[in-house]
Parts: C-alpha cells; sequence; structure tokens
C-alpha cells in the first residue's frame, strides 16, 4: 500500500480547546463480524457531549501518538476508541517504534479495515464519527462516503488518496478533509480528482487546506501550526455537532 509515517516517537497530539476530564481510559480487544481480533483502546470522558469518535491511525496501527490522541478527543467530551489495523497478520502486541509495520501494512485490505472500523463503531454510542490521518485518513473518508456502515461522517488529516478507491456511488455520509498546503502525499490534482468523484456521487463533503502547513503538522511540538491546530480542532467540533443524527 503504502510507507508514509505521520508521527514521530516524540510526537503528540495537541489539544483541544475546550479540555474537560477523562472519567476513565483502557487498552482492550475488539472482535470483528469476521472472527479478527485486534488492540483497541477506549477513553471515557467525563461530561459526554453525545458524539463518539473510531481513531484511525496511520500505517504503524495503535502507536502511543493515537492512544494520547483518544485521551484528548475524550478531553473534548467525546467517547473514543482509537483501533489497531494488524490482528489478522500480527496478532495482539506492541506497535512502537520496533514494530515492522510495512510487512503488515501491505497485507491489508479494504474490508478488512472496514470490518473492524465497524466493530468499533458498534462498541460506542451513536452517532459515531471516524477520524483518520494519512493511510487512515484516507481510509476515513472512504468509511463515510462508502456508507451503510452506521458512521455520521468521516474526518481526515492529510489523507494518501492512493490508498481508496474514489466513491462511484451515493451519497453516504458527510466528510470533512483537513490538509496541509506543503503535503506531497497526495496531490493538488488527485484531491481534485476525488472531490469530483464525491459530487458526482453527491456526497457533502467539506475541505480545509493550511497554507504551507506540512504532511502531519497536527502535533503539538510542532509549535508554528499551532494555531492551524486549534483551527481544525474547531473544525472537528463544528462538522461533529452539525451532523450528529441519530443512526
Amino acid at each position: 500500500m503504502l510507507a508514509d509515517m505521520c508521527h514521530s516517537t516524540d510526537s503528540r497530539p495537541p489539544a483541544p480547546p475546550v479540555q474537560g476530564e477523562v472519567a476513565s481510559h483502557e487498552q482492550f480487544e475488539l472482535t470483528a463480524a469476521d472472527g479478527n481480533r485486534f488492540m483497541a483502546f477506549r477513553a471515557e470522558p467525563a461530561e459526554p457531549n453525545g458524539r463518539s469518535v473510531v481513531i484511525m491511525p496511520d500505517v504503524r496501527g495503535l502507536h502511543p501518538f493515537y492512544r494520547d490522541l483518544a485521551l484528548r478527543f475524550a478531553e473534548a467530551g467525546f467517547r473514543t476508541i482509537a483501533i489497531d489495523y494488524f490482528g489478522r497478520t500480527a496478532g495482539i502486541g506492541d506497535r512502537g517504534d520496533g514494530f515492522d509495520f510495512m510487512t503488515h501494512v501491505k497485507q491489508l485490505n479494504a474490508d478488512g479495515i472496514r470490518a473492524d472500523v465497524r466493530a468499533a463503531t458498534d462498541a460506542l454510542p451513536g452517532p459515531v464519527f471516524t477520524v483518520g490521518f494519512c493511510m487512515g485518513g484516507a481510509h476515513s473518508w472512504r468509511q463515510a462516503h462508502e456508507g451503510g456502515n452506521g458512521i455520521a461522517g468521516g474526518i481526515g488529516f492529510y489523507g494518501a488518496l492512493r490508498a481508496i478507491q474514489a466513491p462511484e456511488t451515493g451519497p453516504g455520509a458527510p466528510v470533512l478533509l483537513l490538509r496541509g498546503g506543503a503535503d506531497t502525499v497526495s496531490t493538488p490534482e488527485q484531491f481534485a480528482a476525488y472531490e469530483a468523484a464525491l459530487e458526482r456521487a453527491g456526497t457533502p463533503y467539506e475541505e480545509h487546506v493550511y497554507d504551507g502547513a506540512p504532511h502531519s503538522f497536527f502535533d503539538r511540538s510542532y509549535k508554528e501550526w499551532e494555531s492551524a491546530c486549534q483551527d481544525a480542532w474547531r473544525r472537528i467540533l463544528s462538522f461533529t455537532e452539525r451532523h450528529a443524527q441519530p443512526r
């Protein structure tokens, strides 16, 4: 599939604009409809906002960045589950920096990812949104534009469009595309073609490009992109509030 790695060992997700308390968090196992057992990380807010999120990581799966991100979403009021992609080929195990993720990325398929996302969606109260990064960002959009899997919308940061097929039917659920203007993982031409396909399918979408921002700008260690990170959070909060319809 692809080898783009979004966040380094030292990366940490930026905090949401309004921070509440996290009531609980745990790593646990989920089972997909095809019997696949895989790791996930759950974070529960002390004051739920009535919305839930499934986090779809980059190629490394359930890396520490995404466990931390689940806590940040819980601070923002979302019931949250971050998933790992590699239960079918790597079993249940560590996804730290020593993990040979590319061996397992090459064995992924869209149906398996969809089944695992559905297992996480079914473990959360609705409405549920997916939020993904790089490969996960593109697959988050795909969960939405394909529809039929119980999600209210799909949010993606700097999605790697070569990982998915553009929609041919629709409309599916709405999508939010958050892009870095200096990102080269997906080209402006690829995004233009994808957006044209969304329009043909009748899939509602919103897009924002952060001028000059690199791939993986959603990282609190990138001080120069702090305002972009906060704007992205505000757009996520607005998008999920506006599209929070019962499943």
